[in-house]
């Protein structure tokens, strides 16, 4: 019986398992450092904000492996041998494959700051953050947290909720204006300061100080001080592959792979955040650290390993995530700045917690892409405009087919139309 390995029990890696099960009769074990069983990462602010308990987080019950044959280790892999396809693992023993998924993930950056190994200075990406989070954040009153991304709005909005007081350090002249354009970028630091959030913008960490081995305040690159008990590194995540290093399978950032998910050697294939295409998709970035495309590798990857090759093609970007309370959905390409080729339209409603962004091709008119702040709109619509290619004036037209629950939400449609209309005559 041929043995499939996965390294790595997120989304991608237990996708890929379930999938192999259900198509092959290949003998699978995951191994994961971890975690002993799969869990919903995404749900991990609602675990420390008291809302869920970490058992409601697994998807499956623990019974569920051994009934489907899926073999757990709980081990840390520190060498891959592609020669002897073999790991070799903390614990000393070792395991053989015939096939291997790298389903690793990511890690939270650090940029060498002064201090940035005290205790209770740490970022928040898996289950093992989670627990030192508890850890360190225990009877202590004010934290700053560093670098403004999705993770570092989830930790404020986690600290909150036990009345820590906040300051969030962001580089940039508005919250994720490196992502988000400049309409969007002002209304969610409008929003993050209305929750009693000390946000300074334009500022970056320089060092962090502290006494007895704890962090006690930060120095920031303007010169003031901050004393805090907490710090939270969010500036982004990075591809978790060192122990890739000399193993001969190719790396750059991540992982690279083809349009299979295959790596440079064979029977190797690469899933989820530690992947790094080396061919482009359009409107696509070559590493994306998203829960959805996770689960889409491990689908793809499962059915070229069980004999039906196939592509990786995820169709249109789409994204959302949560702003404290203002959802966030993302459809095509909207940039943070306008290309050449683009044109846009904004709308906000008067009470500055909604806002409809729209961009198309100033010269074809074909429409590229949609921003949604608190207003939940259907994921289908907007993917199949975009794969039909349709125009501006079509999807301005047919916006209320897009609301998401026209029974329960409200509609702005007529209202978003006759500023458009406006905008037109004025141009």
């Amino acid at each position: 019986m041929k043995h499939l390995v996965i390294i790595g029990n997120g989304i991608s890696g237990i996708t890929a398992a379930r999938h192999v099960r259900k198509r092959s009769n290949y003998r699978v074990t995951v191994i994961s450092a971890e975690t002993e069983h799969f869990f919903s990462r995404t749900a991990l602010m609602y675990v420390y904000m008291g809302h869920m308990k970490y058992e409601h987080t697994k998807p499956y019950e623990d019974w569920f492996w051994k009934k489907n044959k899926i073999d757990l280790v709980r081990d840390q892999v520190s060498k891959v041998d592609i020669h002897t396809k073999s790991l070799s693992l903390q614990s000393g023993k070792s395991i053989s494959y015939d096939k291997l998924i790298l389903a690793t993930g990511s890690k939270s950056n650090k940029f060498g700051w002064p201090g940035q190994d005290l205790q209770g200075v740490q970022g928040l990406y898996g289950y093992p953050d989670l627990e030192l989070m508890e850890k360190n954040t225990k009877g202590i009153n004010r934290a700053v947290i560093v670098g403004g991304g999705l993770i570092g709005i989830e930790m404020a909005e986690m600290l909150l909720s036990r009345k820590i007081e906040v300051t969030f350090l962001v580089r940039e002249t508005e919250f994720w204006d490196n992502v988000l354009p400049a309409q969007e970028a002002n209304m969610i630091s409008r929003h993050i300061r209305t929750h009693h959030v000390d946000l300074k913008l334009e500022t970056e960490l320089k060092e962090i100080h502290g006494d007895n081995g704890r962090v006690t305040s930060i120095v920031t690159n303007t010169g003031e001080t901050i004393e805090c008990q907490f710090v939270g590194l969010t500036v982004g995540v990075s591809p978790n592959i060192e122990f890739l290093k000399d193993s001969g399978i190719e790396t750059k950032r991540g992982i690279l792979v083809n349009e299979f998910l295959e790596t440079n050697i064979s029977d190797v294939y690469a899933l989820g955040d530690c992947v790094e295409r080396k061919y482009d998709l359009p409107g696509r970035r070559n590493i994306e650290q998203v829960w959805y495309t996770g689960r889409m590798m491990g689908e793809v990857v499962a059915q070229t390993i069980c004999g039906d090759k196939t592509k990786y093609e995820p169709g249109p970007w789409f994204n959302s995530a949560k702003f404290f309370d203002i959802e966030y959905q993302t459809y095509g390409t909207v940039g943070n700045l306008l290309k050449e080729n683009e044109i846009d339209f904004y709308w906000e409603h008067i009470s500055g917690l909604k806002c409809v962004h729209v961009v198309w091709d100033r010269y074809t008119d074909e429409f590229i892409g949609l921003n949604t702040f608190g207003i939940r709109m259907r994921h289908e619509c907007f993917d199949k405009w975009i794969r039909e290619k349709k125009n501006i004036e079509y999807v301005i037209n047919h916006l209320e087919e897009a609301n998401f629950d026209p029974e329960f939400f409200d509609h702005h449609e007529l209202e978003i139309q006759a500023k458009y209309r406006e905008q037109l005559i004025s141009q």
